[in-house]
């Protein structure tokens, strides 16, 4: 078998580096892994690479890093030579190995004749995008895992707009990275030293300069006796959201000091990722030793966000959309209180976000545009209404826990979006307001939207082809009713067409194509599945609307448990 071969060129490879050789031999134990780690090469996709940190052709190690970097380093040298010039700007998280493989791509580039901008300490991936942007660089690569266990690690990769890579681009990249040949084999040339630049204090100053443009009324950082909790899940935010809310005036701010230093392992988490509580176990004891009105949890590469706001006995998680929520009624209440708000505004969400940030910004007279999955698709459409005009970009998000405020930079910012919940928050606060009371407020006015998601996690090769052959299925047989509830359109996102129950002819979608089915239901619930792309699961999301909570909460719990049991059907075959 093909992955016996690898694994056996791997361990027999001379120059192998130490701690990829002590992988092997912990590998040679289990059959099952050593398959996992060889039988395919891990997939450089569109937003770039992201897997298992170990030896092997499927995990993130130095030479599939450094296979990555020469097929980026040929994509630019086809670019021409101002391309070169401009370089890339690489910056890293604290994640296992982040500063090694940061520092490997950046001699590979070196090596190709490409100017590399590094980052020597953990960066937020936002202050990456905001990096490309403010140097001209013609790209950017963020070593990140984003909100992935400890054992994973990443290789993400930025256009010149400081957002991912565009479809285009990117199938232009994958194709130099699969002509780049066998990683373990790729020549390491002496690279030249001078063009590799490290970034220093300036970078970071003049991002912290660019953050203060996030506030609407900056008066209220010196008056506010908001009590906040914030901890970086030992990311590489912590430094950053530390000087920006000092540097604004707000006093009441405590520190997870258990999780504020970077630390791959993350020692004190379950998980580091704020979409789950029990990122939030250290939060909560220091809100309760300090009574704070809300707590703050990041990510490790600083681009998601999630807050708990406290009640009359704990701390009550909000989810992505709620947050999302507050955050367009709180900008858009103070853009139109100064008769700021663009007749040509428009909010951007994506297909699995909910419909309650459209009806709010509809509220202030803001349009608003759904884009496929992926906050790429909110930077390529910044970018496209900056051109034409057309548009002027307000406020971007997603439902997994990204917010963007400013387009300084072009992908979810945690660090902008920390900003501006603690001044909603203490904006609401002097009207004697939490934030669950303005979310109550909204509820009152919109009607009660409530959203759900399921994954199921599929793992190796077997997992792969079980998400495949869900995919597969639920195209031949199509879904007619969830939960009783009659199916009125699918939109198949792949095939870009949309179908009806009733008879009305086909529609063409106008996205990107994607393996993404939605499905809209008779009552105005939706269910969207899809497999993640960054880690092995298949997801389902729900939505649903009614007039009371508790209508909306049974109504969703129906969809999700109907919904499931119809796929398991399909993960079992």
């Amino acid at each position: 078998m093909r992955y016996k071969q690898l694994f056996d060129q791997w361990n027999n490879f001379s120059e192998l580096e130490s701690n990829w050789k002590k992988d092997l031999l912990h590998l040679a134990k289990d059959e099952k892994k050593v398959e996992d780690a060889f039988y395919r090469d891990l997939e450089f996709g569109t937003g770039g690479m992201r897997g298992e940190i170990g030896a092997g052709t499927n995990r993130i190690n130095t030479y599939t890093i450094r296979k990555a970097a020469t097929g980026l380093a040929s994509y630019i040298k086809g670019a021409g030579a101002e391309a070169m010039e401009r370089g890339v700007v690489i910056a890293y998280d604290s994640r296992r190995f982040s500063p090694e493989f940061a520092q490997e791509a950046a001699s590979t580039l070196a090596s190709n004749g490409i100017k590399a901008y590094l980052y020597m300490e953990p960066r937020t991936t936002p202050q990456l995008s905001f990096s490309v942007r403010h140097l001209y660089a013609f790209m950017g690569i963020v070593i990140t895992a984003s909100h992935n266990p400890p054992e994973y690690n990443g290789f993400k990769v930025y256009g010149e707009d400081g957002a991912q890579l565009n479809l285009a681009d990117a199938e232009v990249v994958i194709q130099h990275v699969n002509d780049a040949g066998d990683a373990l084999h790729i020549v390491q040339r002496n690279p030249d030293q001078e063009l590799v630049i490290q970034l220093n204090e300036q970078m970071d100053q003049a991002y912290i300069d660019a953050l203060k443009t996030v506030q609407e009324n900056e008066e209220l950082a010196l008056s506010s006796d908001l009590e906040v909790v914030f901890t970086p899940l030992h990311g590489a935010s912590g430094k950053t959201v530390k000087r920006i809310l000092s540097e604004v005036g707000y006093k009441h701010i405590h520190y997870v000091e258990e999780q504020m230093e970077p630390d791959g392992d993350f020692p004190t988490l379950i998980s580091p990722n704020p979409e789950e509580e029990s990122a939030f176990e250290y939060a909560i004891q220091h809100g309760e030793k300090n009574d704070a009105d809300i707590l703050i949890a990041v990510d490790p590469d600083g681009d998601r966000v999630g807050i708990a706001v406290k009640t009359a006995s704990k701390y009550e998680l909000l989810t992505g959309n709620q947050t999302g929520a507050i955050l367009i009624e709180y900008l858009m209440s103070q853009r139109k209180k100064k008769g700021d708000i663009p007749v040509n505004g428009r909010v951007f969400k994506t297909i699995v976000t909910s419909d309650l940030g459209r009806v709010i910004a509809e509220y202030y007279g803001v349009s608003t545009e759904s884009v496929l999955t992926g906050f790429k698709f909110i930077g390529e459409k910044i970018k496209q209404y900056e051109e034409t005009k057309e548009f002027e970009f307000l406020f971007g998000y997603e439902e997994s826990y990204g917010y963007l405020i400013k387009d300084f930079a072009r992908d979810k910012d945690a660090v902008q979006s920390v900003l501006a919940i603690v001044e909603a928050a203490a904006h609401f606060k002097k009207q004697d307001k939490t934030l669950l009371d303005v979310l109550s407020q909204l509820y009152e006015r919109h009607g009660f939207y409530l959203e759900g998601l399921q994954s199921v996690t599929k793992k190796g090769v077997s997992g792969a082809n079980a998400i495949q052959n869900l995919l597969e299925q639920v195209r031949v047989n199509r879904i007619t009713e969830v939960a009783g509830i009659t199916v009125l359109s699918q939109e198949d996102y792949l095939h870009s067409v949309r179908t009806f129950t009733d008879g009305r002819k086909d529609e063409e979608i106008f996205l990107p194509k994607s393996n993404v089915i939605k499905y809209f239901l008779a009552d105005g619930s939706w269910v969207c599945v899809r497999p993640s792309g960054t880690e092995p699961k298949i997801k389902y999301y729900f939505g649903v609307l009614s007039g009371s909570e508790a209508e909306s909460a049974q109504k969703l719990k129906a969809l999700q448990d109907d919904f499931s049991l119809k796929m398991d059907q399909y993960l079992k075959e």
